[in-house]
């Protein structure tokens, strides 16, 4: 217990230590030449630095064999919202002044905005089911529904490669860890689909 306790300290540590340094960047006028794009770009990448380590927190259990990691999910995956939240704020409320036309506008025309508004959409009933009630009341369905995560992570990916004009070094490495992280999962698919079919064998048998 008392390790759980001092791993979830470190979590909230580590997930607000981006949001403390924005703000400390900005108190010190710190932001440069235009801090409005300085905050969309710092607030989307700690969204996806938290989607990306929730989607380790799997893998990482299973070849380290503390089964209490995946207590650190939910957390780390609600620090993923609270930044995509603040990323699209950031977007609507800072550079377009409410200016929901032009949202819209964007959504409809501009590639990059549309994934990235798709990965926030689908992160919403994410967040909301999050907690243990609807994880009792889903059962089987809560993993279903939250194996969306999955796909908001690869649309948040590409809105970060297709926002990148010139150097794509960063949304190259943020794929390539996708990418790695998709595959650990591979193995553990298999057997999960390998289950299915057994159950469902012994069940048109019987």
């Amino acid at each position: 217990m008392k390790r759980i306790n001092l791993l979830k300290a470190g979590v909230w540590t580590a997930a607000l230590t981006p949001l403390a340094v924005l703000i400390v960047r900005a108190l010190t006028d710190d932001l440069g030449a235009n801090p409005i794009e300085k905050i969309t770009h710092w607030t989307g990448l700690a969204a996806l630095n938290c989607l990306l380590v929730t989607l380790a927190i799997s893998p990482l259990r299973r070849i380290t064999g503390h089964n209490e990691l995946i207590r650190l999910r939910r957390p780390i995956g609600l620090f993923a919202f609270f930044y995509t939240i603040l990323h699209l704020l950031t977007y609507v409320v800072l550079d377009l002044f409410f200016d929901f036309s032009v949202v819209i506008e964007d959504i409809l025309e501009r590639p990059y905005i549309t994934v990235g508004f798709v990965a926030f959409v689908l992160l919403i009933p994410l967040a909301v089911t999050s907690t243990k009630g609807w994880i009792r009341k889903l059962g089987k369905r809560w993993a279903t529904l939250h194996a969306l995560v999955y796909v908001s992570t690869g649309l948040a990916v590409l809105h970060f490669w297709w926002k990148e004009k010139a150097d794509f070094r960063d949304p190259l490495v943020f794929a390539v860890i996708f990418a790695v992280l998709m595959l650990l999962r591979l193995p553990r698919l298999k057997q999960t689909r390998a289950r299915r079919e057994r159950s469902a064998a012994r069940a048109r048998a019987g």
